[in-house]
């Protein structure tokens, strides 16, 4: 089984547990053969692989009326692998969604921890400083990069552990959001154990 999730600007495939990735512009669809299972937000690369009877578009699968129509399909994808839990997946934008025995709660979306430091310089050159990933957030901070920092992570990560719920951390900036919470699961790969399950589901039905 081959699974893929498609962005902007990739290709991520991810093939008896390893994982590879391409750029959209120059990955071929013709040089997978075998059943490829795929979630996409590229529409031009959606017209693309259209040809092929090979790839198969797993949105057709996903139970619509538990989610809402425009969510994004790799949010759902990651809902779809915690049966009971908090999701945060922390990309380019840092989204947090509930699952409770298998049901969507809802969620919230915020900056990326990249776009957030982007909007304090934006602000002011004073502010144009990263974030200190070694900030104790319970305490004032008495410098402009710990002043940030708190700002910004303080109020984010409260939200998130007073939902109360086994945390579930994916994205690019998992590690770097990791320290600040208590027993959190880091795991790169929730898009596809998702995807994996989804797929487990239809073949039950």
């Amino acid at each position: 089984m081959i699974l893929c999730d498609i962005g902007n600007t990739s290709v991520d495939l991810f093939i008896d547990g390893q994982r590879n990735k391409f750029r959209a512009d120059d990955f071929d669809p013709a040089t997978l053969q075998d059943d490829v299972y795929y979630v996409s937000v590229n529409a031009s690369f959606d017209d693309r692989i259209g040809q092929y009877p090979n790839w198969h578009d797993l949105r057709e699968r996903i139970d619509w009326g538990k989610y809402y129509p425009t969510m994004g399909i790799d949010r759902i994808m990651a809902c779809e692998a915690v049966e009971d839990g908090v999701i945060v997946d922390a990309g380019s934008a840092i989204t947090v969604d509930v699952m409770d025995n298998g049901s969507y709660r809802g969620g919230f979306i915020s900056l990326g921890l990249q776009s957030a430091q982007n909007a304090y310089a934006r602000l002011s050159p004073a502010l144009a400083m990263s974030f200190n990933f070694e900030v104790d957030l319970a305490k004032m901070a008495k410098n402009t990069p710990d002043a940030i920092t708190v700002g910004f992570l303080a109020p984010l990560i409260e939200k998130i552990e007073r939902l109360g719920k086994p945390l579930y951390l994916t994205g690019g900036d998992a590690r770097a959001l990791e320290r600040f919470v208590n027993d959190a699961v880091v795991d790169h790969d929730l898009i596809f154990k998702g995807m994996k399950k989804l797929l487990k589901k239809g073949d039950q039905c």
